[in-house]
């Protein structure tokens, strides 16, 4: 039986955040596995599954491309396939909070003020150790970068587990932000909302050339969010008694009725797990006027107001009018990509020639 190999960009920060993390993990695996043991007719399956489980860590730098070449080489030279790739890492540059502003907002639209703010100030103007838009090259460029470099390893892996790219959107993603001219958000003081919104356009218009090919040739692209979840993004900004008040209120929207406050970040990540788990004949979803088309959807993650979380879906916004752009954005990106790829094949080439060089 063919086994999923799978990678998850995240952990952001350290390779001890990484294991930290992968403790935690197994932590919670090995309890879940505890109490099935204790069922009446456990089958023994679950200890079989942790057995055979290897999580490693690898290193990579979202925001500094020669390291995600690195990654893809490491990864190529471990595995014979990629059957899962999740696109979770990302970044938001906060400055400040418009208080009066975030009064109005909550005022006037109270759930949506604490679900897409507007009150958040970003930085604009931060360029990469690459040159490139940094909060656009952590979010959405690195990782495209990754899965282009990879492609052959996500082709490789056996049909049954059914090939897939899963990207991290929010429901915070925008059009009405969105600039084709800045398309690496390096003027932009909403590049979170951009870079998210991008992603959405290019994961959608993936998955729709990815059905044009043969099944065998293909590998399928799909965009979820995690809902509103507290995490320490914003912490810098608020401190910790702003922050649990935030997380009281995230707790008093949900129960009025809101179902994208997830804020437990277990619960937020749902809508990915569900997807990568899922065969993709259930996943795939057509526009319901003629049942043919492929629906540029959104896989995001929900609770009801008792914190019960299932999978939800959206449109992506306005997609009828920035179809057209996804093409556009897609050329230039894939055009970057390549013109990076070759200058790193050169310089390893140079830095191989110099090295028998000394030798001799």
């Amino acid at each position: 039986m063919a086994r999923p190999i799978v990678i998850v960009t995240g952990a952001n920060g350290s390779v001890k955040r990484a294991e930290a993390a992968r403790s935690k993990l197994l932590g919670l695996l090995d309890s879940y596995i505890n109490q099935l043991q204790k069922k009446p007719g456990y089958d023994g399956y679950a200890h079989s599954f942790r057995k055979n489980l290897i999580v490693d860590i690898v290193s990579i730098d979202l925001a500094m491309i020669s390291t995600v070449f690195k990654f893809a080489d490491e990864v190529t030279s471990k595995y014979p396939y990629v059957s899962h790739l999740i696109m979770n890492a990302g970044v938001a540059s906060f400055d400040k909070i418009d208080w009066i502003g975030a009064i109005k907002q909550i005022l006037a639209e109270p759930v949506n003020g604490v679900t897409a703010p507007k009150y958040y100030h970003q930085h604009s103007g931060e360029i990469s150790i690459d040159g490139l838009g940094w909060v656009w090259q952590c979010n959405l460029f690195s990782h495209y970068v990754l899965y282009r470099s990879i492609q052959h390893l996500l082709l490789a892996s056996p049909p049954c587990l059914g090939s897939r790219v899963v990207w991290s959107s929010s429901i915070e993603a925008s059009p009405d932000f969105f600039d084709p001219e800045d398309w690496q958000n390096k003027k932009s003081e909403h590049s979170y909302e951009n870079t998210k919104y991008q992603i959405d356009l290019i994961s959608t218009r993936l998955d729709q050339l990815a059905l044009q090919r043969p099944a065998s040739r293909r590998t399928r692209h799909f965009v979820t969010h995690p809902g509103v979840c507290s995490t320490n993004v914003a912490d810098a900004l608020i401190g910790p008694v702003l922050n649990f008040c935030k997380v009281l209120v995230f707790y008093l929207v949900r129960f009025l009725g809101s179902p994208n406050h997830t804020i437990d970040p277990f619960k937020a990540a749902i809508a990915a797990v569900h997807i990568s788990l899922a065969p993709l004949a259930f996943v795939t979803l057509f526009d319901r006027k003629d049942g043919t088309t492929p629906r540029p959807a959104k896989f995001g993650a929900e609770t009801n107001r008792w914190g019960h979380e299932r999978v939800g879906v959206m449109d992506v916004k306005n997609w009828a009018e920035t179809q057209a752009e996804s093409d556009v954005l897609l050329n230039k990106l894939d055009t970057l990509y390549r013109s990076l790829r070759d200058s790193e094949q050169a310089e390893e080439v140079t830095l191989k020639i110099e090295t028998a060089s000394e030798r001799m």
